[in-house]
């Protein structure tokens, strides 16, 4: 899901994080943290609501149903 891909990668930029730091913020491997940002892997629901919790943000802004934060 591209817009998954941009957004996780723009808030990930936007704390100053690298994808090895976040990888483990979130109890990932970092090759499989990475899949998701070059868009070759959609995350679990799971993943995508503790990432959402991370960020602050809605589920739904990380799926690009809406742009609102």
């Amino acid at each position: 899901m591209k817009i998954l891909a941009e957004r996780l990668r723009l808030l990930r930029k936007e704390k100053k994080l690298s994808q090895v730091e976040f990888a483990k913020i979130i109890g990932l491997s970092t090759n499989g943290y990475q899949r998701y940002e070059l868009d070759e892997r959609d995350p679990v629901a799971p993943v995508i609501v503790e990432i959402a919790k991370y960020y602050n943000v809605s589920a739904d802004y990380l799926l690009g149903l809406t742009d609102k934060r």
